[in-house]
């Protein structure tokens, strides 16, 4: 009896180890996979984040980049984690080599809108791989982004900007005042300034991926 316990504890045993061992390997081949990956698409996001269009019916601070179609192509090829790897490593690329005049408080508002737009994106297209799913995943990925960019900007971005650069508020919610009238305070602003532009912002961001995603996908699955 207790060599057949013993046998059987043994057994239990192993199979715990192996699971482990098995959960390592996996977690070690899954940051392999996406964590290098990750810095080639970090990179490109950077060199992205260079080129930013001045839209006319925004705020001038309000410009259209396309850094976020490399995070987003990243989270939909590699994953969630890949594609919060790039976000973040596109930020620290960019405080590295661009520094910071907001005391880090503009790129922690970036950085928490990149993820609102990726994570639940990456999330929903991980389950949901079809043309369907993809869709739906960039619509909640829009949807996210616009009410989180209205958060950030409300508490964080527009408070950090006035303070940092000595702009009184007033003078912020004349610029959209003088694009949009009905702007009246830093609220009216964020909605109907920062919530329309981050909006923009992530359509335009998903029908560039929707185009590019299905193209490169199978160079990216070599």
């Amino acid at each position: 009896m207790t060599n057949l316990f013993s046998f059987e504890q043994r057994g239990a045993d192993d199979k715990e180890e192996y699971i482990c061992q098995h959960n390592h390997l996996s977690v070690r081949k899954h940051l392999v996979y996406s964590g290098l990956p990750g810095i080639y698409f970090g990179c490109h996001c950077f060199v992205l984040m260079l080129f930013e269009i001045p839209l006319p019916f925004f705020p001038p601070f309000y410009k259209l980049g396309f850094d976020e179609v490399a995070v987003m192509i990243s989270g939909f090829a590699l994953g969630p984690l890949a594609g919060a790897t790039v976000e973040t490593l596109k930020i620290i690329l960019n405080l590295v080599f661009q520094g910071t005049d907001t005391a880090f408080v503009g790129e922690i508002s970036n950085l928490l809108i990149g993820l609102s737009l990726v994570l639940p994106s990456a999330i929903y297209y991980k389950k949901h791989k079809t043309m369907k799913g993809a869709f739906i995943a960039m619509l909640i990925g829009v949807i996210s982004m616009g009410i989180i960019g209205c958060f950030a900007n409300y508490f964080i971005a527009l408070p950090a900007y006035s303070y940092f650069y000595g702009m009184p508020m007033d003078v912020i919610v004349g610029m959209g005042s003088s694009i949009l009238p009905l702007v009246k305070d830093t609220f009216t602003f964020v909605v109907l300034m920062t919530l329309p532009f981050n909006l923009l912002k992530g359509v335009v961001v998903s029908l560039v991926v929707g185009i590019l995603y299905k193209r490169i996908s199978p160079i990216l699955h070599r």
